[in-house]
């Protein structure tokens, strides 16, 4: 992921507050990230979709 698109992410309110700020640079918990993203991704089309 750009550094670019991660600044968008983590404008949003509902993003996962950072597990721990370090001297340049912010960490956040993988778990935390990925339960964010599995709420907040819309659903990709499967096989059966058409495309649009």
């Amino acid at each position: 992921m750009s550094r670019t698109r991660m600044r968008q992410l983590i404008r949003y309110p509902t993003f996962p507050a950072p597990f721990q700020r370090l001297h340049g640079t912010t960490v956040w918990l993988r778990a935390d990230v990925e339960a964010w993203i599995a709420e907040h991704r819309p659903p990709r089309p499967t096989d059966g979709d058409e495309a649009e």
